[in-house]
């Protein structure tokens, strides 16, 4: 088994040093497993690179059905022993979003207990222990997941109105004028925006790009630019007027998900937080 499942992740993840990584162990046990499985079989599993490996015909198969046989396994565990409740979602949505609220839904829920997770890419629910997860349609939903859909994405300019005033951004147009601000994981959203306003292109180029939502609001916040952002991720900045969207909102390509692991959707805990989000993302 020892074996095998090092063969596993050193085809899976195409380095005999991530597999050893993984698993704890040095990069010589990893070797040696591989070698074994190769003794024992009579042929090749991976082909040696000199920076990685890549699995052969035969280890491809086998390696496709140890894969899921180890999933399986973790789930089937999982199921009998359930983790901690954990929702997982970006830096920007705990931040801006959730943290703000979490307080209503623990005196609501005394006796659940959350833990965080950071991130906003692709979940495995099994290997990372994460009972729920909110993400957009961009992201690919891992098999089998409970895909419950939380609105559909308003966005929409915005930026502090004393910047709108100084600059005079009346028209799509006059944009022009203003520095332009970005997030680094939605390089395209200034150019899809302009094309759902169904406006004329005027080349809008980005001048400031920041790595995550938050850092662009607060960019906004400050002056130092217009940001294009989802709705819900600055409600409480268009209420206190720290923000104004000039031009409204207007419904994006995209939907906000909260993802279920299957293998945790019926316990009590993961029913109370999901229906809360839903209720409050209404």
């Amino acid at each position: 088994m020892t074996s095998l499942r090092a063969f596993e992740a050193a085809a899976r993840l195409g380095s005999m040093t991530a597999a050893a990584d993984e698993l704890f162990v040095t990069h010589g046990a990893i070797s040696r497993h591989v070698h074994l499985l190769e003794d024992q079989f009579g042929v090749p599993l991976l082909v040696r690179l000199p920076r990685s490996v890549a699995p052969t015909p035969e280890g491809a198969a086998l390696a496709g059905q140890l894969t899921e046989a180890f999933r399986l396994m973790r789930e089937a565990v999982a199921r009998l022993a359930p983790g901690p409740l954990t929702l997982s979602c970006s830096a920007t949505i705990m931040m801006k979003w959730l943290i703000p609220r979490l307080s209503e839904f623990k005196r609501a829920n005394p006796s659940v207990e959350i833990r965080l997770n950071m991130s906003h890419g692709e979940v495995d629910f099994i290997q990372d222990q994460i009972s729920l997860a909110i993400r957009t349609s961009m992201n690919r939903p891992p098999q089998d997941v409970v895909i419950e859909p939380l609105q559909h994405e308003q966005i929409g300019p915005v930026c502090h109105p004393e910047y709108l005033a100084r600059i005079g951004i009346s028209s799509i147009a006059s944009l022009a004028r203003a520095r332009i601000l970005e997030t680094a994981t939605r390089t395209y959203a200034w150019k899809e925006w302009v094309a759902l306003m169904n406006c004329e292109d005027i080349g809008l180029t980005p001048h400031e790009r920041y790595e995550h939502f938050y850092l662009v609001i607060e960019a906004a916040v400050s002056q130092l630019g217009v940001a294009l952002v989802p709705r819900y991720l600055v409600e409480k900045e268009l209420e206190s007027g720290q923000l104004v969207a000039p031009f409204g909102f207007i419904q994006s390509p995209y939907t906000l998900n909260l993802w279920i692991a299957p293998h945790e959707r019926l316990r009590d805990d993961v029913r109370q937080l999901a229906r809360w989000i839903r209720e409050r993302m209404e």
